[in-house]
C-alpha cells in the first residue's frame, strides 16, 4: 500500500505546510499515542527536537495530540535523535518521537517515531498509523479524567553524553587531539562539543550558535568545505560535522579531505574484525555505498550486504541476521553494540578512538580504500512518474548495458523530496560521466513534455 505520509524516514514536508501542519501533527500525536497504549497503566511518549524554529509549532501540536489520547509527554528539547532512542528505552516509555527535518533546510521539518525498543517503526507499523489518521480518530479519545500531562524533562544532555562516553574503554582518552566540530547549528550543538571535551580533546565548536533559521545552512554533514578549511586553517588533527539531529557525520583529515561514511565503515569494521567484535561476518549498507568498499571488505574475507535507501532498512537487515556495523555513505553508521540507530558522536568516537591507537595522522588511518569513480545527480519533479516513461526505460537499459558487470547503476525517487537520484560507478570515471548525464537529460526531456 502507497503511503500517504510517511516516507523513507519518517513524515517531512515545508513547515506549515501538509502534511508538517499544526493540525496534522496533533493527529498523528493522538493515532500513535492510541496505536502504542498497552494495560492500564501510565503510557508516556518521550519528545525531543531539533533546533529549527518550526519545532515550537510541531511539538506544541503533538503534544496536544498525545495528551488528548491519555498519553503522559516527555518534553528533552533540542537532542541528537540518537539520544531520543536510547532515553525512549532509558526512561521505558511506550514512543518516542523527533522532531528533526534531518539534513534538510530550516523551512523543512519532519516526525520521527521509535517504538518502546528504541527502533524505528516498520512499514507495517506506519500504515496502520496512517490508516488511523484518515479516521475519526475523536471518538477513541481518553476521557475528561484521563488525559495526559505534559512535563519537561532535565539532565537528558548529562545523561545523553555519558552513554557517548561509555562507548569507549574506560581507560581511553582523547588527549593531545585537537579536533574541529561542525555542529550544524543543530541538534548537538551542546552534547557534542562537551562529551569531546570530557574525553580529553582540545574542542574547536563551529556552527554552534543555532537561532531556528541556520541549520545545515552551508554546514554540516551535507556541507563540509567550511569544515575542512577550518582544520587546515587550525592544523588540526582531525574535524567532525554533523548534521542537524546529529544521527550521521562524515569526518575531514588533517589535510581537509572529507571521510565519508563507506570510509568510516570500513575503518570500524576492519577494527572489529580484528578484535574479534564485528557480528556477521561483514557490513550492511545500501545500495548506494561505494563499489569501493565492497571490494575492500572482500579483501579482508568480510561480505558486503546492500538493502534499499534508508537507514532503518540497514537496520532491519542488521537485526534479522546478525549484524553489528551498518550504514550509508552519506554518513549514518549504525553501530547495534550501542544504539538501535544512527549516531554521528557515538560513530565519530569509534573512529578517535582508531587514530589514538594507531599514533598516525588520520588521513593514513581512515584512507582505507580508493573509491571506485560514481557520480550523483539529482531532477527535479512536480507530478506524474517519470521512471514509467518508455523512453527513461529504454535509456536506463542502454546505461546497464554499457557498464556491465563491473559497474553499477541505481535510480531512484527520494523518499523526503520530489528528487530522482541518478548514480553510477565503475572504474571508467568518463563512462560513468556519460551514462548519468544521459539519463538525466532523459528524465529532463520527460519532465518538460509532461
Amino acid at each position: 500500500m502507497t503511503k500517504r505520509y510517511f516516507g523513507t524516514d519518517g513524515i517531512r514536508g515545508r513547515a506549515n505546510r501538509s502534511p508538517m501542519t499544526p493540525e496534522i501533527a496533533m493527529r498523528v500525536g493522538m493515532a500513535v499515542g492510541m496505536s502504542f497504549q498497552r494495560g492500564s497503566y501510565r503510557h508516556r511518549v518521550v519528545v525531543g527536537k531539533d533546533t529549527r524554529l518550526s519545532g515550537y509549532m510541531i511539538e506544541n501540536a503533538m503534544v496536544a495530540g498525545f495528551c488528548a489520547a491519555g498519553m503522559d509527554v516527555f518534553l528533552l528539547g533540542p537532542i541528537p535523535t540518537p539520544g531520543v532512542a536510547m532515553l525512549v528505552r532509558s526512561l521505558r516509555a511506550d514512543i518516542g518521537v523527533m522532531i528533526s527535518a534531518s539534513h534538510n533546510p530550516y523551512y523543512d521539518n519532519g516526525i520521527k517515531l521509535f517504538g518502546p525498543d528504541g527502533y524505528k517503526l516498520s512499514d507495517e507499523i506506519e500504515s496502520r498509523i496512517e490508516q488511523l489518521l484518515d479516521q475519526d480518530v475523536e471518538i477513541a479519545l481518553a476521557d475528561a479524567d484521563a488525559l495526559g500531562r505534559a512535563k519537561r524533562i532535565d539532565g537528558v544532555h548529562d545523561r545523553y553524553i555519558e552513554f557517548a562516553k561509555r562507548t569507549l574503554p574506560r581507560s581511553m582518552s582523547l588527549s593531545g587531539l585537537r579536533i574541529v566540530i561542525d555542529c550544524a547549528n543543530g541538534a548537538g550543538y551542546k552534547v557534542a562539543p562537551a562529551a569531546l571535551w570530557e574525553l580529553g580533546a582540545e574542542v574547536i565548536a563551529i556552527n554552534d550558535e543555532p537561532n531556528g533559521l541556520n541549520i545545515n545552512e552551508n554546514c554540516g554533514s551535507t556541507h563540509p568545505l567550511g569544515l575542512s578549511k577550518k582544520v587546515h586553517e587550525l592544523r588540526a588533527d582531525v574535524g567532525i560535522a554533523l548534521d542537524g539531529d546529529a544521527d550521521r557525520v562524515v569526518m575531514v583529515d588533517e589535510t581537509g579531505a572529507v571521510i565519508d561514511g563507506d570510509q568510516l565503515m570500513a575503518l570500524i569494521a576492519e577494527s572489529w574484525h580484528q578484535n574479534g567484535r564485528l557480528a556477521g561476518g561483514g557490513v550492511v549498507a545500501t545500495v548506494m555505498s561505494n563499489l569501493g568498499l565492497e571490494r575492500y571488505l572482500e579483501s579482508l574475507g568480510l561480505s558486503l550486504h546492500r538493502t534499499k535507501v534508508g537507514d532503518r532498512y540497514v537496520v532491519e537487515h542488521m537485526r534479522a541476521h546478525g549484524f553489528n556495523v551498518g550504514g550509508e555513505q552519506s554518513g549514518h553508521v549504525v553501530l547495534s553494540d550501542f544504539s538501535t540507530t544512527g549516531d554521528g558522536l557515538v560513530s565519530a568516537l569509534q573512529v578517535l578512538a582508531c587514530i589514538k591507537r594507531a599514533g598516525k595522522p588520520a588521513s593514513e588511518v581512515c584512507r582505507k580504500f580508493e573509491p571506485v569513480p560514481q557520480l550523483l545527480k539529482n531532477v527535479r519533479f512536480s507530478g506524474g512518474a517519470p521512471l514509467e516513461s518508455k523512453l527513461v526505460k529504454s535509456a536506463i537499459e542502454d546505461a546497464r548495458a554499457r557498464l556491465g558487470k563491473s559497474g553499477r547503476l541505481v535510480i531512484r525517487p527520494s523518499g523526503t523530496e520530489p528528487l530522482i537520484r541518478v548514480m553510477a560507478e565503475a572504474d571508467d570515471s568518463t563512462l560513468v560521466e556519460q551514462v548519468v548525464n544521459e539519463i538525466v537529460e532523459v528524465i529532463a526531456s520527460t519532465r518538460s513534455a509532461a
